[in-house]
C-alpha cells in the first residue's frame, strides 16, 4: 500500500494531516541558531543507569527479527550535543520559535531573519561528530541486521558514521532553489554568504573567542549561547546568495513546519513499516504525526514494535517493548551480546 491510498488524519492540534498529498504541518525545522559551543550545554535529558534486563530485551528483540526497520529521533543526536526541541533542556525551553514554511515563502524579511540567525549552524553541526548510537547502527547495517533505517534528524551524523537513511525531513547540509529546484551544498552557500558579508563573517568567528566583541556588527551571544541579531541589520545589510541559475530565493533542504515530506519518501518508509517484521523506535518521543503513524501501520500489518526513548512517547500504550535509556549506552551493549563488530570505518573520511 503507498501513501496515495490513506486518508485525511488528525495531526498536531492546529492542523490536518493529508497523506494522500504528503502534506501535513509538520513539526520540524532546521534551527535559526545554535549555541556556539554545543559541547558546552546539557542537551540530553536526564535517565535512569542502564538495566542489564533491558539489554537482553533489546537483544532478544533485534535477534529475532529478520527484516528490522528503524525509526531514528533527536534523541540520538542529543548525545552528541545537538538539541532538542521537546525535551526538558530542548529549544523550545529557551523560548525558541521556529520558522514556518509559509514565512519563508512569503516573506523577504522573514527569510533574512531565517539566515542571519541561521548562519553559525553549519560550522556548530559539524563541530558534531557521530557518537555510539550513530555507530553501532551502521555496524548493525553492515552485518545486514537493518532492512531499512528512517531518520527524522537533519544533521547526517548517521551519514558520518557510515549509514545511508531515509532522511524524512531533509539535511541543513543541502541549500535548495524554490524555483527551480537546483542545489548546491550547504557549504558553497556559506561561502557565498562570506564573500558578500565578510565583515559580519569574522564578527560572527571572532564571538567563539570574546561575546562582547560583536555588537557594533549588530550580533550579540544571548547567556544561554544562542545567537541574538539586531533586526535593523538583517533588514538593511545582510545580503543573501541566490539561485546562480534562475536568481531566485534559496532554502536549505529541511521540511519546515507547515511544509511537506516529499511523496518518495512516505512512500518508501510505509512500504517498509508494512513489509517489516519488527519496527525499532530510536530517540523520538512520536509527537509528529507521520512517525507515530509508521509504528502504527508496522504493528497493524504484524510487526512486534519497540521504542527506546528517554521519557514518554505517544506510542507507549501500544508497542510491545518500551525502554527508558540513551540510545548510544544501550545499542553498544546490544551490539556485544549479538557478536556484531563496532569497527566501522574512521569517520573523519565520511564527510556529509
Amino acid at each position: 500500500m503507498t501513501a496515495s491510498k490513506y486518508k485525511t488524519f488528525r495531526g498536531e492540534a492546529t492542523s490536518l494531516f493529508f497523506l494522500g498529498s504528503a502534506k501535513y504541518a509538520h513539526t520540524m525545522s532546521a534551527p535559526e541558531s545554535t549555541s556556539v559551543s554545543l559541547k558546552d550545554r546539557n542537551v540530553v535529558p536526564d535517565s535512569e543507569p542502564l538495566r542489564i534486563e533491558d539489554v537482553n530485551l533489546l537483544h532478544d528483540f533485534i535477534d529475532k527479527s529478520k527484516k528490522l526497520v528503524v525509526l531514528t529521533g533527536a534523541g540520538i543526536s542529543t548525545e552528541c550535543g545537538i538539541p532538542d526541541y521537546r525535551s526538558p533542556n530542548g529549544a523550545y525551553s529557551t523560548g525558541f520559535r521556529p520558522i514556518t514554511h509559509q514565512e519563508f515563502i512569503c516573506s523577504s524579511s522573514a527569510r533574512r531573519r531565517y539566515w542571519a540567525r541561521n548562519y553559525p549552524v553549519l560550522k556548530k553541526f559539524k563541530e558534531a561528530v557521530p557518537g555510539p548510537a550513530h555507530t553501532a547502527l551502521a555496524s548493525l547495517e553492515k552485518a545486514n541486521r537493518i532492512s531499512l533505517m528512517i531518520t527524522q534528524n537533519i544533521d547526517r551524523l548517521h551519514h558520518r558514521a557510515g549509514s545511508s537513511p531515509v532522511e524524512l525531513h531533509g539535511t541543513v547540509h543541502i541549500v535548495t532553489c524554490l524555483y527551480c529546484g537546483f542545489s548546491i551544498s550547504r557549504e558553497s552557500f556559506q561561502d557565498q554568504l562570506n564573500s558578500l558579508n565578510p565583515k559580519w563573517a569574522a564578527a560572527l568567528e571572532s564571538l567563539a573567542y570574546d561575546s562582547n566583541l560583536n555588537e557594533c556588527f549588530g550580533i550579540k551571544q544571548r547567556p544561554d549561547g544562542d545567537i541574538e541579531i539586531d533586526e535593523n541589520f538583517w533588514e538593511d545589510k545582510l545580503h543573501i546568495p541566490t539561485c546562480s541559475i534562475c536568481n531566485n530565493a534559496l532554502k536549505p533542504d529541511v521540511v519546515f513546519f507547515g511544509d511537506n515530506i516529499p511523496t518518495s519518501r512516505i512512500n518508501m518508509a510505509v512500504e517498509a513499516a508494512e513489509g517489516c517484521d519488527a519496527f525499532l523506535v530510536l530517540g523520538s518521543s512520536l509527537t509528529t504525526m507521520f512517525p507515530f503513524e509508521l509504528v502504527r501501520i508496522a504493528r497493524e500489518a504484524g510487526a512486534a514494535t519497540a521504542i527506546i526513548n528517554i521519557g514518554e512517547t505517544e506510542a507507549d500504550k501500544f508497542v510491545d517493548l518500551k525502554i527508558d535509556a540513551r540510545v548510544g549506552e544501550i545499542l553498544p551493549r546490544v551490539l556485544e551480546r549479538l557478536g556484531v563488530p563496532d569497527d566501522i570505518c574512521d569517520l573523519e573520511q565520511n564527510k556529509c
